[in-house]
C-alpha cells in the first residue's frame, strides 16, 4: 500500500440500498466505493463492519477515518437513529467505534441532496419544461425512492444557505381528478390515512397500479414496480402505462405544491432512485401541466423551473460537503 493521507466517509442509507464513499481534500471530488442491499444485513452495525474491512483494501486508505457524514432515510434526531423504511437502527456512538473516527456527522438524506445542489453543473441536470432560476433564490430538492424525500435550501443573511428538512413526504395526498378520487377512495380503505408517500415511492407504484386495474375491473398481474415500470416503457400493458403517467402528474402536483410553500424562486429538483429510469415518460407526462395547476398561483410559479437531477450518488456528495459547515 503507496502512503497514506487523511479521508473522510460519507455514507447515503436509503431503504433498499446504504451506497458508501469518500474523499480525500476536496469533497466535490467525493468517490462512491460500495454498495451494499439493506435486505441482506440484519443490522447496520453489520453493514458497517463490512464496508470498513472492504475500505481497508482499498489504495491510499489506511486507519480510521478523519470524519464521517451518514445521510439517512429519516428523521436524524437525538443519538439513535432509526429510519421510515427499513428496520435498521444505530447510535452515533456505534458508528465511531465501528469506524474509529473522532467525529461523526448523521443528517437526513434529502437534507444531503439539497446541500448538493449548489455544486451541480449544467451538465447534471435535465430541464423539464419551462423556467429561469432566480440567483441566490431558494431551492427545494424532493424525490421519489424507496420513500418520497423533501427538503429546501434557503438563502442565509450571511450568504450561506441552509438547510430545511422534514418528513414532507408524509403530507396527505389531495386528489384533483375524477381517477384520482377514486384511487385516493381505495388507498383509504387499506390504509385508512393517505400520505403522498404512499403514492410516490416504489411501493406507491405498485398502489397505484393496483388502484387503476381495481378501476377498470381487471387482475392486477404486475407485483413490482419494476415490472410496471418496464410494462410502461414498451407501453405493452395500457393500466401499467397510466400507472406512470399518474405517478409523474402527482409528482408533479405534489412539486408545485413544494414550490409555494418554500417559494422556491430558485428551481425545483427531481432527485431520487425512480424518476431517472423513466425519463421519456416523465417528458410525455403531465408533470410540469400539472406543477402550473395552482390557480392564481400559475404565472408565479411559470417563472419557476424544474429539473430532474442526472448526476449519480448526489447524497453522498451533499453528505460531503455538509463535512465542511
Amino acid at each position: 500500500m503507496s502512503e497514506a493521507t487523511q479521508w473522510h466517509l460519507v455514507g447515503d442509507i436509503g431503504g433498499t440500498n446504504a451506497r458508501f464513499g469518500l474523499f480525500f481534500d476536496d469533497p466535490n471530488q467525493a468517490t462512491d466505493i460500495a454498495s451494499y442491499r439493506v435486505a441482506d444485513f440484519p443490522t447496520f452495525t453489520g453493514v458497517l463492519h463490512q464496508l470498513m474491512a472492504d475500505a481497508e483494501r482499498l489504495d491510499h486508505v489506511e486507519g480510521p477515518p478523519a470524519s464521517v457524514c451518514l445521510a439517512v432515510a429519516g428523521p436524524p434526531h437525538g443519538d439513535t437513529i432509526s429510519f421510515t423504511n427499513s428496520p435498521w437502527r444505530f447510535s452515533i456512538g456505534m458508528v465511531e467505534a465501528c469506524t474509529g473516527a473522532p467525529r461523526v456527522r448523521v443528517i437526513n438524506d434529502f437534507a444531503a441532496v439539497a446541500r448538493a445542489l449548489p455544486a451541480l453543473s449544467a451538465e447534471d441536470l435535465e430541464q423539464i419544461g419551462e423556467g429561469h432560476q432566480q440567483p441566490g433564490a431558494t431551492q427545494v430538492a424532493l424525490g421519489p425512492g424507496t420513500g418520497l424525500g423533501v427538503a429546501a435550501l434557503v438563502p442565509g443573511l450571511d450568504g450561506r444557505p441552509s438547510v430545511v428538512h422534514g418528513e414532507g413526504g408524509h403530507v396527505d395526498f389531495a386528489p384533483v381528478t375524477d381517477v384520482e378520487i377514486e384511487i385516493f377512495k381505495r388507498l383509504r380503505a387499506q390504509f385508512g390515512r393517505v400520505s403522498i408517500e404512499r403514492l410516490l415511492c416504489g411501493d406507491g407504484i405498485v398502489n397505484l397500479y393496483r388502484a387503476l386495474c381495481d378501476i377498470h375491473g381487471v387482475a392486477a398481474q404486475k407485483t413490482s414496480a419494476g415490472n410496471i415500470g418496464s410494462a410502461a416503457q414498451q407501453n405493452s400493458d395500457p393500466i401499467c402505462a397510466q400507472t406512470l403517467r399518474t405517478f409523474f402528474t402527482l409528482l408533479g402536483s405534489s412539486a408545485g405544491n413544494f414550490a409555494l410553500s418554500f417559494g422556491a424562486l430558485g428551481g425545483v429538483f427531481i432527485a431520487g432512485g425512480i424518476a431517472p429510469r423513466y425519463v421519456d415518460l416523465l417528458r410525455q407526462s403531465e408533470f410540469r401541466a400539472r406543477f402550473l395547476m395552482k390557480g392564481r398561483l400559475a404565472d408565479y410559479l411559470s417563472t419557476i423551473p424544474t429539473f430532474l437531477i442526472t448526476r449519480p450518488n448526489i447524497g453522498l456528495l451533499g453528505a460531503a460537503l455538509s463535512l465542511t459547515d
